[in-house]
């Protein structure tokens, strides 16, 4: 059978890491099923609260998977899908599944805290079914409409076997009757998605383990609406490099990565592999990941996200790219020769502008004292015979003044680039140029 799983944002923000990630871990798993029986990797864009939702966000989700090199196989919006919500909820209505609340927020706030003053679960009452129909009917002659609730059947285990979690168990009894319908009419998250996987054939759930209570309360819609429920997987959540749930975490997204110079396949080689027992690794080839992606090495401990461990994935990354997937990206007049020169001294590509000005000049030098000054007297005739080419010039430096190691190689270099570390110099100096490398000597030999 064909997986089909999904990715089922609100526009009602710009995506975080955390989104990014179960974004990412769906794709996979869908990936690596089109290489067997077939897959299908859905975005689902759940845009029933009017209210927040933004097409501005629904535009940077997109492009942001885009980036992440994550494409969606189909694409469903829930505005679009109102009258399925309202013929789902007309069938459940008139089996009885669902009921009408009149509680305020302060009432049922209210008995949550004499519940837990009394050491009870908070969990809803159902004081609401033993309403009559005239008690109804005043309520909403007061104008007073109703929200709704589905109701759990207590008689029905709930249990399923967890992709990660293993068998899970929960009884209806000790779970609230979830609100799927609010007073205005408009849908909260549990029904609309439950009608949605039925709907578009989605086998396979993967998401965040705050969710569990969810599934065990979506599992009995399922079964109400004469469905199977799809296969649930529930990974742990990321932390950050304190160990502890990070609010900061819920603030990165592409944005932020983008503008500390992260490349995207630095975040998909990362985010890939947390929470797993595999090892993160710098693999920039996507279908590696597809093909070692098994729900079967993930753990039940905390993912941690760890900004140093995304650099240093992050400067791997950057070490194997090719000239021809970054000479967009490069600093006019750059070709293959400046990137493979100066590609290992980088951490992101943005540095790529600094040290090739090093190249295209001028540069701060620093004052050197007099024996160097006549020593780089002597490189400048030394290059105008040799040419810039670093290994004769240092070789007849070498024989001319005695000197090596350190003294040889450290006045040339500051001469030349202003620094005492960077690019090989054999690749640098013909990169610099005879002519500009000469000028630079004889201005810092005074």
């Amino acid at each position: 059978m064909m997986t089909v799983t999904r990715f089922a944002p609100s526009p009602t923000g710009r995506l975080h890491v955390g989104n990014i990630r179960t974004a990412l871990h769906n794709w996979l798993l869908a990936q690596k099923a089109k290489e067997q029986a077939g897959g299908r990797f859905l975005l689902r864009i759940d845009d029933t609260d009017v209210e927040r939702s933004r097409e501005e966000y629904v535009e940077a989700i997109r492009a942001d998977l885009a980036w992440l090199g994550i494409h969606p196989d189909g694409e469903e919006r829930q505005s679009a899908r109102l009258e399925h919500y309202e013929a789902a909820f007309a069938k459940l209505q008139e089996e009885g599944r669902v009921y009408p609340c009149y509680e305020t927020a302060q009432e049922l706030d209210l008995k949550r805290k004499i519940q837990l003053g009394r050491g009870l679960p908070p969990i809803y009452d159902r004081a609401a079914l033993a309403m009559s129909d005239a008690e109804r009917a005043a309520k909403e002659a007061e104008g007073i409409a109703p929200h709704w609730r589905f109701k759990l059947d207590h008689d029905e285990p709930i249990m399923w076997e967890d992709g990660i979690r293993g068998q899970q168990k929960f009884d209806a009894a000790q779970l609230s009757d979830p609100v799927i319908r609010r007073a205005d009419g408009s849908w909260l998250y549990m029904l609309p998605s439950v009608i949605d996987d039925v709907e578009m054939g989605v086998t396979d759930v993967l998401r965040g383990e705050d969710h569990v209570s969810n599934t065990a309360v979506q599992i009995q819609m399922f079964t109400a609406l004469n469905a199977a429920h799809p296969r649930f997987a529930h990974e742990a959540l990321l932390v950050g490099s304190e160990g502890k749930l990070s609010k900061r975490l819920g603030s990165l997204g592409c944005d932020a990565f983008r503008e500390r110079g992260i490349e995207p396949q630095a975040l998909v080689a990362l985010l890939a592999r947390l929470g797993t027992s595999q090892p993160v690794e710098p693999i920039a080839d996507a279908s590696l990941l597809v093909e070692t992606f098994d729900l079967g090495t993930f753990g039940r401990a905390p993912a941690r996200f760890d900004d140093e461990e995304l650099a240093r994935v992050n400067t791997a990354i950057v070490h194997g790219l090719a000239f021809d997937q970054v000479a967009d990206r490069l600093p006019a007049g750059m070709d293959e020769e400046g990137w493979l020169a100066i590609r290992p001294n980088i951490e992101v590509l943005g540095d790529v502008a600094d040290w090739w000005s090093i190249v295209t000049g001028p540069v701060d030098q620093p004052a050197f004292a007099d024996e160097d000054r006549d020593y780089l007297r002597t490189a400048a005739q030394a290059l105008s015979e040799t040419g810039a080419d670093w290994k004769a010039l240092t070789a007849r430096l070498k024989e001319r003044t005695g000197r090596k190691g350190k003294s040889l190689f450290l006045p040339l270099r500051q001469a030349l680039t202003g620094m005492d570390h960077g690019p090989d110099m054999a690749s640098l100096l013909p990169l610099i140029g005879a002519d500009a490398a000469g000028t630079r000597l004889a201005r810092a030999a005074g």
